[in-house]
């Protein structure tokens, strides 16, 4: 039996931050990981997600580059070079991470861990030995998987979840999405800009459901203007499994129809697997197969906490982790933690990138919260222009009694980067009228910002005017 201060069991983007920030308070700690540092973000999610987008991104910019004075007789994808490209990104930031890890003083032990009352974390090593640590506190970050819906078909060879496109990064003349969310449409996008014929199979209504209409919207027709083909309301009802491609059978508008393609996505969620964690004896309140955490990332066991995917309650993205990780280490040696884990920004790395933080304007009034709004098109924005980008806009969402701003929506060049302003504008009560007196840059997408925090009051300097009167301030 070893005693330890803080165990913290895997190593994603909130238990290696976790670890990192109890290292800074003091508190001695073990991080448990079974396979790679950095978990699926790093490894199989986020980075080498966005290290193919960026790929894809300078092929398309390639094909057109002759409309910005720049001659290119004929560029082509070398996919196994993106995917080369992509595992050497991820390599040097998982070094990093390792090397931060080893430089505070974290002792990292590989293995699969299973947590016991007491609590105690029992970890089967990879060179099959077994060690015990008996923790004053333990930390779950053990993530969450890709879940595969009950359709006939999906274990064919030409399916594949988000982990297989990434290790395989396949080069395909055909591809269908099965699942519009995030996942979903950021390898179409990505697939529609290296060439391939993409069918997205969406079963609600729009794109991205979880995010403000007119975002999935605008990305639909940002998606077929690419010669994608978005279909939603289809419901997948198998997959066949042919010698030269797959077949997707699906109902649309009560009709039954058919998509062939090379190679099948399924991008329809993820789950987690809790009942693995424990061991006999430790049983830990859970809602839809996540673990149930207090505000504070307390589970139902004392002393044991849980972040990340697995916590119910929130979002699953790296950032969330992240920011519960230190939230967690934070209550564990009861020192403040000023970081709102309320206001978190969405990020969607498509073409045209997607942002969003907070309320949106249905939202706000589903709430009872009478708003105001104020929406830039980009298309008069100069950065915007100077790139060639398509039509996009910047929506600011503020409460009408005080100006206070409650949300906002980005479809733009660069939308990612961007919502980090408004979304501190968010996190400290600020109105539109304080957010938008700051000088912005110019030309920088960021003017944009301005102008929808401007167009809030009406007051948009680079928007045309319209008939009603402004709002006084």
């Amino acid at each position: 039996m070893e005693q330890r201060e803080l165990v913290v069991v895997g190593a994603g983007p909130g238990g290696y931050v976790a670890a990192l920030k109890a290292a800074q308070l003091g508190i001695s700690c073990t991080l448990v990981e079974r396979a790679e540092v950095g978990g699926t973000c790093l490894n199989r999610g986020c980075v080498p997600t966005k290290s193919v987008l960026h790929s894809a991104e300078i092929f398309a910019q390639a094909k057109e580059a002759a409309l910005f004075g720049v001659r290119i007789p004929e560029a082509s994808v070398d996919f196994s070079a993106v995917r080369d490209r992509a595992q050497e990104v991820v390599g040097r930031i998982r070094d990093g991470v390792e090397s931060l890890l080893a430089a505070n003083g974290i002792e990292l032990v590989r293995g699969e861990a299973r947590i016991a009352p007491g609590p105690l974390v029992k970890v089967t090593c990879q060179d099959g030995d077994e060690r015990v640590f008996s923790a004053h506190d333990v930390v779950i970050a053990t993530g969450s998987e890709p879940a595969l819906p009950p359709i006939q078909g999906l274990d064919g060879p030409r399916v594949m979840t988000s982990d297989g496109m990434l290790s395989d990064v396949p080069c395909v003349g055909s591809l269908v999405v099965i699942g519009g969310g995030v996942i979903g449409v950021e390898f179409a996008s990505a697939y529609a800009d290296f060439g391939a014929a993409v069918t997205v199979l969406e079963a609600l209504p729009r794109l991205l459901p979880t995010l403000d209409r007119e975002l999935g919207q605008s990305l639909a027709l940002a998606l077929k203007k690419r010669g994608c083909t978005v279909c939603t309301n289809a419901l997948v009802r198998e997959v066949r499994n042919e010698t030269d491609g797959a077949v997707v059978v699906y109902e649309s508008k009560g009709e039954v129809r058919e998509v062939r393609a090379d190679a099948i996505l399924v991008a329809t969620g993820r789950r987690c697997d809790v009942a693995s964690l424990c061991a006999d004896g430790l049983e830990l309140a859970c809602e839809q197969g996540r673990i149930v955490v207090d505000g504070q990332l307390r589970t139902s066991v004392p002393h044991v906490y849980a972040i990340g995917d697995i916590a119910a309650g929130g979002l699953q993205l790296a950032h969330v982790a992240s920011a519960q990780g230190i939230a967690a280490v934070s209550a564990i040696a009861n020192v403040p933690c000023e970081i709102d884990l309320a206001c978190v920004p969405s990020c969607v790395y498509s073409n045209p990138e997607i942002s969003s933080v907070g309320m949106s304007e249905a939202e706000a009034k589903e709430s009872g919260i009478e708003v105001q709004v104020g929406k830039y098109l980009m298309t008069g924005n100069g950065k915007t222009v100077i790139a060639g980008m398509d039509r996009g806009f910047i929506k600011v969402v503020a409460r009408a009694d005080d100006g206070v701003v409650v949300g906002a929506q980005l479809l733009c060049g660069r939308a990612t980067d961007l919502v980090g302003e408004l979304a501190l504008a968010i996190a400290r009560g600020m109105t539109a009228d304080e957010a938008a007196s700051v000088i912005r840059a110019h030309p920088t997408f960021e003017e944009g910002v301005g102008e929808a925090l401007e167009a809030v009051f009406g007051c948009a300097v680079h928007s045309l005017p319209k008939a009603r009167k402004a709002v006084s301030r």
